[in-house]
């Protein structure tokens, strides 16, 4: 299908609706864990082992859930997603604090890659949804499927400073009791509310169609890696510890100081990030481009991004401890990264619909996004290992070569369309 359906602005407010509902979940449920455990005690290792499951669930489930889309339709795998976050945040409510440590380690694992598997479902319905729904002229794809992901984002943000909030007033159980409880609601709601417009199953769809044979869809499935995976390198473990121990002086009132101020920035960061990825169509005039020159410049915008955590790095290297100075340029520096890491994040999330055929968006979108789940997995992994043995330093040294390896993986890209099966 090549335009939009009579109710494809329905069914678009509606995804969108869902998918906001997930990801402020997804961001407070992330702030909630991360702040939790922390103050518990554990390493930055022992943190970042919390959310392995999570992104090891996440490359299976895309891997699989391309498929289950098309043979069973898009509406079935979101509201799947959206039901198995509410059992999630459910049971990580049933946390016994009295449980021992490799007990309680085990089962937030668990219930973390439930979490991974619920958000993936919710992520590959949503953009998948946006090929079908989204005007066929006038850069319209590029439009809708920038404010569906901005926008997302801009809540996931929220969530973060919604986690840390909840966190400081209900305390971790009674957070969580009230998320599930919010998003159960939101369920039901967008069931009741969702008009027709996403596509059915096709019974014919075969497994083996997850696995890509366009060059282009690999070749940005591999950018797509290093650049989230350099995003995870300082997000999910380095940069909160860091602002945490900086902020804390040790004390209950600050601790909830601290958990406030980073959840904040996070907060902050990513509804910045969001934003910009929201209004990039217009940024980078692609309405007026053609696609060759969109895929140029996603190759030029990956450069310009991995020359930040490369300063950040050096900055890091020669500051002999944790000075005003280096806070204040990290503060300042990891906005400039999210703000163009959002440029070439949009770029990617246009760029796969573009590359994607109709009949196989699903299963494209599915392989896209296992890649970017495995960035974050192994973003996730050296975050906490290159903290531990290198501190800032390495952490962001780390993030700019993955950045690098991210343009050199755009650099591939054909600009003449689908270039044959890849090697």
């Amino acid at each position: 299908m090549t335009g939009a359906r009579p109710d494809g602005l329905g069914a678009y407010a509606a995804v969108t609706a869902a998918y906001w509902a997930f990801m402020l979940t997804d961001g407070a449920l992330r702030m909630l864990v991360l702040l939790h455990f922390h103050t518990l005690g554990f390493s930055p290792v022992q943190l970042a082992n919390l959310f392995v499951l999570y992104e090891v669930a996440g490359m299976v489930t895309n891997l699989g859930a391309g498929w289950i889309a098309a043979r069973f339709g898009l509406t079935r795998t979101l509201y799947a997603g959206l039901a198995l976050q509410v059992l999630a945040l459910a049971a990580l409510a049933r946390l016994d604090p009295g449980w021992a440590i490799g007990t309680s380690v085990a089962y937030v694992m668990a219930v973390q890659g439930a979490s991974g598997v619920a958000k993936d479902l919710a992520k590959m319905s949503s953009k998948s949804a946006v090929k079908f729904l989204a005007p066929a002229q006038d850069g319209s794809l590029f439009r809708w499927v920038a404010i569906l992901t901005g926008s997302k984002n801009a809540v996931k943000g929220a969530g973060f400073l919604a986690g840390a909030a909840l966190l400081a007033t209900l305390g971790f159980a009674g957070a969580l009791v009230a998320m599930a409880a919010t998003l159960a609601a939101i369920l039901t709601a967008v069931v009741i509310a969702m008009p027709p417009g996403l596509p059915g199953g096709r019974r014919g769809a075969g497994f083996a169609e997850v696995f890509s044979r366009s060059a282009n869809v690999n070749r940005l499935s591999a950018a797509r890696l290093f650049l989230f995976g350099a995003r995870d390198v300082w997000f999910v473990v380095g940069v909160p510890v860091y602002f945490h121990a900086v902020l804390s002086d040790g004390s209950a009132a600050g601790d909830r100081a601290a958990f406030f101020a980073v959840g904040t920035f996070m907060a902050v960061w990513v509804i910045l990030y969001g934003a910009v990825q929201a209004g990039a169509p217009r940024l980078l005039a692609a309405a007026r481009r053609p696609e060759a020159r969109l895929i140029g410049m996603a190759r030029a915008w990956a450069w310009a991004l991995a020359a930040i955590p490369s300063c950040l790095a050096l900055a890091a290297l020669v500051s002999p401890g944790p000075q005003p100075w280096l806070t204040l340029t990290l503060i300042l520096g990891l906005l400039a990264f999210g703000a163009v890491f959002a440029v070439n994040s949009a770029l990617h999330s246009y760029l796969i619909l573009a590359f994607s055929q109709a009949e196989r968006v699903t299963m494209d979108v599915g392989f896209y996004y296992m890649a970017n789940a495995g960035g974050r997995l192994l973003g996730t992994i050296l975050s906490g290992l290159s903290y531990q043995a290198g501190g800032l330093a390495l952490m962001l040294g780390v993030a700019a070569a993955m950045v690098a390896l991210s343009a050199l993986a755009a650099g591939r890209l054909a600009p003449d369309g689908d270039p044959g099966p890849a090697g």
